[in-house]
């Protein structure tokens, strides 16, 4: 996430605490008894109480287990819970956003209309008006969540729209330049991908010409290989994925059973975040999602960049004497390996390299059945950094 997006995310953290104590206090309003002698109304404060932060990080456990482990809120109104919606807002709702916020910052432009789908209180929708979207509609089936974001919407005096919106329900009308499902698809007709892809597509026919989809989903194996069954099932019937996606085939991830494809980020996480981690016992250090950017039906794909490029889509996967690396691009998935004896200032990149980042590697390699051996007489230079567009050759 650059710092612009950093620095923008650090001043919605006040706004949403702020909102949520409004909302929790409409929730549990009592009478206040009268103040004794002189009495000074404070401010309140840009920070949670240690109560706060065990109340909220209660909320959060249960959204985090009824999502991830035996999934029984997938699905499930849970935005209409207040617990767990104020626990989303303040814990979710900046993990969201920053997601966003790097996954915009790869399209081929800025958006200056964009529709949010599954949107609970925006933050994806306030990511994209952050991003330079001028005209902004958040669409879910949550009142409670839509209202949330009719409020922040007030506080941060941006001009927002909200639309009531469920996937049996018509979408909302107009064409927009990008459209946002952030951890939406996966929680629709039980794990159905046909019907799923049956739905990105009426969707897809809202972007403008030359326009993005940007689907968003949790990080899961399960999750990430669902989302790639439905790119393979649009990718049969025409369509281009614009990120982050090299290989125009069948996917290779799902070639065996224990592979998936997920996208990692580094972030600067804020302090609220933090805290309300710890308290979850969860971990937020870096943004991990998978995704999808796709094009209009009929738009053809890019042409990549020359030479030999590959994106990496693993970690390090260090070994004795030598690192290596998972890489996909237009010839498919390969690994990658460099020892530590070759290396030298032409490949030095190889050993810096991050998740999501574009290579291209050139030079003297020795190929192997399942990849490529790189050497001292091999080069390997940075194309693109992860979040950023892919430059055209």
């Amino acid at each position: 996430m650059s710092g612009d997006a950093a620095r923008d995310l650090e001043e919605w953290i006040p706004r949403l605490i702020t909102l949520w104590r409004q909302q929790r206090a409409a929730r549990t309003k009592g009478p206040r008894p009268p103040p004794r002698g002189r009495h000074v109304e404070e401010a309140p404060s840009a920070k949670l109480t240690p109560q706060e932060i065990k109340e909220v990080g209660a909320g959060i456990k249960r959204l985090s287990h009824g999502l991830t482990r035996e999934r029984e809120l997938a699905g499930a109104k849970y935005m209409d819970d207040p617990a767990l919606l104020g626990a989303y807002l303040l814990f979710y709702w900046p993990v969201s956003y920053a997601q966003s916020r790097s996954l915009l910052s790869e399209l081929p432009a800025r958006p200056r209309s964009l529709l949010d789908l599954g949107s609970g209180p925006g933050p994806l929708a306030f990511a994209g008006i952050d991003a330079g979207a001028r005209e902004t509609i958040a669409a879910d089936r949550s009142k409670p969540a839509l209202e949330l974001a009719r409020q922040l919407a007030i506080a941060s005096s941006e001009s927002l729209g909200t639309r009531e919106w469920s996937p049996e329900r018509p979408l909302p009308e107009g064409t927009f330049d990008v459209i946002t499902m952030g951890h939406v698809l996966n929680e629709l007709f039980a794990g159905d991908v046909e019907k799923r892809a049956a739905l990105v597509e009426r969707v897809l026919e809202r972007l403008k010409p030359g326009g993005s989809l940007v689907v968003m989903e949790p990080a899961l194996r399960d999750t990430s290989r669902a989302l790639l069954q439905v790119r393979d099932v649009l990718v049969a019937k025409g369509y281009a994925v614009r990120a982050p996606c090299l290989f125009r085939g069948a996917c290779p991830a799902l070639i065996k059973p224990s592979d998936w494809c997920h996208a990692e980020r580094p972030w600067r996480m804020p302090a609220l975040t933090e805290a309300l981690a710890r308290s979850a016992s969860l971990h937020k250090e870096s943004l991990k999602m998978s995704y999808l950017v796709l094009a209009p039906k009929g738009e053809a794909w890019a042409e990549p960049p020359k030479g030999r490029v590959l994106r990496i889509v693993s970690e390090a996967l260090e070994g004795k004497g030598r690192q290596r690396f998972m890489g996909c691009g237009p010839e498919g998935r390969i690994g990658l390996a460099l020892q530590d004896k070759h290396r030298n200032p032409g490949n030095e990149k190889f050993f810096h390299l991050q998740r999501g980042e574009v290579i291209r590697i050139g030079g003297v390699l020795e190929e192997k059945g399942d990849g490529a051996g790189l050497s001292d007489q091999s080069t390997v230079e940075l194309v693109a950094r992860a979040g950023q567009a892919v430059p055209k050759p």
